[in-house]
């Protein structure tokens, strides 16, 4: 059987992890985190895409349709703003784990709201960089659409 493909997909300012509120978002930069995940997930063929641009984060979310068994969403400020982006998942039959580096619910209040939520499968918030690999390790567990 083939390996199952998994896409991260995160959203603005994540480029910056490992400059940006270590203090929130720890020291590390999420491209060497990725060469880690990959490394101890070699089940699974995993992707990743970086976007602080809204229209390109869904236009990926729609690109997934047929390519991928699994995403993985850090959206992100546009987590709590963004109509398209909760469309877009909406739109196709791929499994979206909603995750956050940092406990959302923790923070200020306007962070509280998920727009994207009632379309995804789950979320994982709060746990760091920890929480892309129990985002893995979910879906390893699920059975493919056929």
């Amino acid at each position: 059987m083939d390996k199952k493909k998994i896409i991260i997909i995160n959203g603005p300012n994540l480029n910056l992890l490992g400059k940006r509120e270590p203090e929130i978002y720890g020291a590390s930069g999420f491209e060497e985190y990725f060469l880690e995940l990959q490394k101890h997930n070699s089940d699974l063929l995993i992707e990743y895409y970086q976007s602080n641009i809204e229209g390109k984060l869904v236009n990926k979310i729609q690109e997934t349709e047929g390519k991928f068994d699994g995403i993985i969403l850090n959206a992100a400020a546009y987590t709590h703003t963004s109509v398209a982006i909760h469309d877009a998942i909406g739109a196709i039959s791929v499994p979206v784990l909603e995750i956050h580096i940092s406990n959302i619910y923790k923070r200020e209040e306007f962070r509280h709201k998920s727009i994207i939520s009632s379309k995804c499968v789950g979320m994982i918030s709060g746990l760091g960089l920890k929480g892309y690999q129990l985002a893995l390790d979910y879906f390893k567990t699920i059975k493919r659409k056929k």
